[in-house]
């Protein structure tokens, strides 16, 4: 078989924050791609704020850097599971993985997903173990825990003989060594590496074309837009094509622009062929997975797999008092239209109508996954309220099935035992423990997604900020009998209209933990603390002192009150019981309950229970 020797095509993996963004900034930076106007910002493969803010890749991107008469097509995934559909796709359009490991941290569960799905499709990793220059590296077991995981993995003989390269992405060295000495102001052991390990794509450019779309884009010029990889034959602009859509169905359209990729830019190109990763526009209906050949050899490549949905939740436009002073986008049409927006792109979201014009179910593959949609639309102007996640259920052969999350946790051992006995109050099981050293513990478990959500704020408060914890979808398995993952709380909620007082918020303080600081507009219904009772308890907030012409003791001016715990998005979703909504606005992030006033919630609670 003839080989195309120019082309590289990699997909890199790597746990949250183990530097393969640096590494990729590094890369490019070092090769021949950029010229000298490029001013690389860092992280540049991150684009989003969120991405920024986080430090976490959400989007699959690619970026291509020449090297040596090479053209290295390097494709970033997403490191955590909500964005499991992803990876698939992407391991499907290269021939090798660089697996991204922290010197000290070793391998961790998300980069555990991630690397199974390019096992399965017999991907050889090419193990980069950055960060080498940390007083705490440890090298060489890192490299013993990747052998362990790929042996745990069922990778065969041949992944199992990686090559290794050492390096520090931030100082952009790298060396074939492990000793630190040894790293040279280079990068290129990796680039060398890259050539010699990863299999050139297979030229089979004068058969008929295959090109299967992998990822969506969308822009407002040309609308959608497929990325994917010419699998076989060559494409042009100007041809006429054959789309073979996932129901089956075929669709002729012409090939009005092709893009490829070079540096961090889109470059529209006239021509490709095979082994090249390249994005078509001129079809608007166009979907991940399917398929163009010409019209007269229609040979579609097999379906892509993409992960069902496992969390839901509402969308509903924002009734509160408060509507409509924050946000630029209220009405149910725009919301609706920025949800279909979305749809466009992302493959995993699924949005439902609901008898209510006002309402969305929105599923997707997990909190992160929904509370990133929703911090996007916040950013962009929209307001709307959004109900507590619940996951959704499978029926199969008359049987309920959930989805189950495998959950690694390393902690001090002096909280092991509120961990263990938590998570075993959540219905998880455990499945691992052992101790790495330093007092500390390493947990793994089996639990149902229901049952951690809400967990994380306990677990940071247990463990006094000191425990990580990491999980990821495993699999779904017969339901398990009873409840799991309520709120064991009461919640403090508004019974006026006003603004908090300090003396308001003082009377208080015994009563639980406040949410609004002095000064905040609150609401009748709007959720200001948490109680320290399991039950909901309606208080005053906006009292002022009386006046009284008697000069007190101890002046005013020696009140001092506890800071407010003011919530995230993420902690307002896991907080939310099933009678409450969050109300998301480009300004405020607020809790409620979907009754406010009281009366008429007792009234409804009373007759929920009878």
């Amino acid at each position: 078989m003839n080989k195309r020797e120019d082309i590289r095509n990699i997909a890199i993996i790597a746990h949250v924050d183990h530097g393969k963004t640096t590494l990729v900034d590094e890369m490019l930076k070092q090769s021949d791609t950029l010229d000298g106007h490029s001013e690389l910002s860092e992280r540049a493969m991150d684009s989003n704020d969120i991405e920024k803010e986080r430090g976490i890749t959400i989007l699959a991107k690619n970026t291509a850097v020449n090297y040596k008469d090479h053209r290295i097509n390097i494709l970033d995934t997403p490191g955590h599971a909500d964005f499991g559909g992803e990876v698939e796709r992407i391991m499907k359009m290269v021939d090798g993985v660089i697996l991204v490991v922290d010197a000290y941290e070793g391998t961790m569960p998300q980069t555990r997903f991630v690397l199974k799905k390019a096992l399965e499709m017999k991907l050889r990793p090419l193990v980069v173990v950055n960060k080498i220059d940390k007083p705490t590296a440890r090298p060489s077991e890192v490299v013993d825990e990747v052998l362990d995981l790929l042996i745990e993995l069922d990778a065969d003989e041949d992944q199992l003989e990686f090559p290794v390269i050492y390096a520090s992405a931030i100082n952009g060295t790298s060396s074939y060594s492990a000793e630190l000495e040894d790293q040279e102001k280079s990068m290129d052991p990796v680039f060398e590496s890259i050539l010699k390990e990863v299999p050139a794509p297979v030229d089979n450019s004068d058969e008929p074309l295959q090109f299967q779309v992998s990822l969506l884009d969308y822009n407002d010029y040309v609308g959608r837009i497929g990325i994917g990889r010419v699998f076989r034959g060559s494409i042009k602009v100007g041809d006429n094509v054959t789309l073979s859509k996932l129901d089956g169905t075929t669709k002729n359209f012409r090939v009005t622009k092709l893009f490829g990729f070079f540096g961090l830019e889109r470059v529209e190109i006239q021509s490709a062929k095979a082994g090249e990763l390249i994005a078509v526009s001129g079809f608007e209906d166009i979907f991940v997975g399917e398929t163009v050949t010409p019209a007269d050899h229609i040979e579609p490549l097999p379906i892509l797999h993409i992960d069902e949905p496992t969390l839901q939740m509402t969308f509903l436009v924002n009734n509160s008092p408060f509507a409509g002073r924050e946000g630029k986008w209220v009405t149910s049409s725009k919301i609706e239209e920025r949800l279909m927006l979305q749809l466009q792109t992302d493959v995993s979201l699924k949005v439902e109508q609901t008898e209510s014009p006002d309402q969305w179910i929105v599923s997707g593959r997990g909190e992160l996954h929904l509370s990133i949609l929703i911090e996007n639309m916040r950013r962009e102007g929209y307001e709307l309220q959004v109900s507590r996640p619940v996951v959704i259920i499978k029926e199969i052969d008359g049987q309920k099935f959930e989805p189950f999350e495998r959950v690694q946790i390393d902690t001090p051992e002096e909280y092991m035992g509120s961990v263990i006995e938590n998570l075993g109050q959540r219905k998880a099981e455990m499945q691992d423990m052992v101790h790495t050293g330093n007092g500390q513990v390493r947990l793994i478990f089996l639990a149902p997604a229901r049952g951690l959500i809400g967990f994380t704020n306990e677990f940071l408060s247990m463990t006094r900020g000191y425990g990580i914890l990491n999980h990821t979808f495993d699999q779904y398995l017969p339901m398990l009998e009873g409840k799991t993952g309520e709120r064991r709380q009461g919640a403090l909620v508004s019974m006026e209209n006003g603004t908090a007082t300090t003396y308001g918020i003082m009377n208080l303080e015994d009563r639980g933990v406040i949410f609004v600081e002095p000064g905040t507009e609150i609401y009748e219904g709007m959720i200001v603390g948490q109680h320290n009772r399991d039950n909901d308890l309606a208080v005053n907030l906006t009292k002022e002192k009386q006046k009284t012409n008697i000069r007190s003791a101890n002046k005013d001016q020696t009140n001092v009150i506890k800071r407010p715990r003011i919530m995230t998005l993420e902690e307002s979703l896991e907080f939310l019981a099933d009678d409450e909504f969050c109300e998301v606005t480009p300004e405020s992030i607020r809790l409620r309950k979907k009754i406010l006033n009281k009366n008429e919630r007792e009234k409804a609670a009373k007759k929920a229970s009878h």
